[in-house]
């Protein structure tokens, strides 16, 4: 009896699920199987999903193939009707112990129905407690699932559902476990981190759990946010990231473009000025802060004037690390409907993001010469700076500790000391 084979693809959530799985697997006694926890982000997503599910099969012949994740979610047709796949699981019940119970071999080979996915949009709460975050020295913890926005190029809310929350007390908990195992540093996770609370009594802020985990867990030397919408950003959250050392000067945006029109057209909530006028806040706070953000070249309808204002976003916010998206269409969202840019174009957009993004890091890492950061060691030569910067070293270090080093250059996008 042989271990499940797990394959995980897309977000830290997707890797915090995986890990859940796995617990619940075995508990349940599934073993000779492989579990495919997939990606529906853009349509390569999706087509990378297929060719890892056919690849798998491969390498292990008469092994049951279980299919879940967003992709699963959004489109279960797609995948019940692949020959390498036995079953394909929603979302939500993926994540539920009877669902496991189930996928044991033989009952799974004599099962007659082979798509156990329900609406996603009924789910009320999201299952935080599952595990004490995953991670070998860094620790993720979700926090909140599902989104209630509908931007027009996205097709996760159909995937993870309506916005949810952990209730702050579990969160405190969790984290206090974690402190406990050895962990210097906790990243809280979500799908659309900023509504965090707007479910639970009092709806509280993103900014009141950060302030809360901070105040309650003394002993946790480094709290980190992942991605957020500027847009939603609380007065707490500003406060924390102004007066809490232990908050890491890092945040990363979900921005998806510099443009008025284009932002409207994806009907994101923010427009250029706003996201200009956070970042100039944040910086003005903690003037160390850096900033990631996601941007998507070549939208529908966007013109090379277009193109223009999401490029020039990087340095009006003074952006580090930029995630650029070739514009994929998602079959059911409303951009797939609109006049499309043509492929060669979108390729090349992207790639004259990149760069730009590529020089905008470079710039950071040159300044950060002579600097001496604290950084958590992620291998014996490898850590990342509060700033979320990689560190390369010439000799052993710590694994899972905080040390002080100085900086002494970069090379191939990570700073030396």
């Amino acid at each position: 009896m042989s271990a499940p084979v797990f394959s995980t693809l897309g977000c830290r959530l997707n890797a915090y699920e995986t890990e859940a799985m796995k617990e619940l697997a075995a508990a349940a006694g599934v073993s000779n199987a492989v579990v495919v926890n997939t990606c529906a982000v853009t349509a390569e997503a999706v087509r990378k999903a297929k060719q890892e599910i056919r690849r798998l099969a491969r390498e292990n012949p008469g092994a049951p193939v279980i299919v879940t994740g967003c992709a699963a979610q959004t489109e279960p047709e797609t995948f019940a009707a692949m020959p390498e796949v036995t079953k394909v699981v929603g979302n939500t019940e993926k994540m539920q112990a009877e669902t496991w119970a189930g996928l044991r071999v033989p009952d799974l080979i004599g099962t007659t129905e082979k798509v156990q996915v329900d609406d996603i949009m009924s789910v009320k709460e999201t299952a935080g407690h599952l595990i004490d975050g995953f991670g070998r020295h860094r620790a993720y913890v979700q926090v909140q699932n599902g989104c209630d926005h509908r931007c027009t190029f996205c097709i996760i809310p159909f995937g993870r559902g309506n916005s949810r929350s952990v209730p702050a007390g579990v969160v405190v908990e969790q984290i206090k476990r974690l402190v406990d195992k050895g962990f210097n540093e906790v990243v809280l996770t979500g799908v659309d981190l900023t509504s965090w609370g707007a479910d639970l009594p009092a709806e509280p802020r993103l900014g009141d759990l950060v302030m809360r985990i901070l105040k309650l867990v003394p002993d946790l030397p480094r709290l980190r946010i992942s991605s957020i919408d500027s847009i939603e950003a609380d007065e707490a959250l500003m406060q924390a990231i102004a007066t809490e050392p232990r908050l890491m000067p890092h945040l990363h945006l979900s921005l998806q473009a510099g443009d008025d029109m284009i932002l409207k057209r994806m009907k994101r909530r923010h427009l250029r000025d706003d996201a200009i006028r956070f970042c100039e806040d944040a910086r003005r706070l903690r003037p160390e802060i850096v900033f990631g953000a996601d941007i998507i070249a070549g939208f529908p309808t966007e013109t090379e004037e277009m193109f223009a204002n999401s490029v020039k976003l990087v340095e009006d916010c003074g952006l580090t690390f930029l995630h650029v998206f070739p514009f994929s269409p998602r079959k059911g969202t409303p951009a797939a409907r609109m006049p499309q840019v043509k492929g060669p174009i979108i390729k090349e957009r992207a790639a004259r993001l990149r760069a730009v993004g590529d020089a905008a890091l470079a710039q950071h890492l040159g300044a950060q010469i002579g600097v001496t950061h604290q950084i958590l060691m992620e291998g014996p030569r490898l850590g990342r700076t509060e700033q979320f910067t990689e560190v390369a070293f010439d000799r052993n270090m710590p694994e899972g500790q905080i040390v002080t080093a100085r900086i002494t250059g970069f090379a191939e996008g990570r700073l030396t000391a």
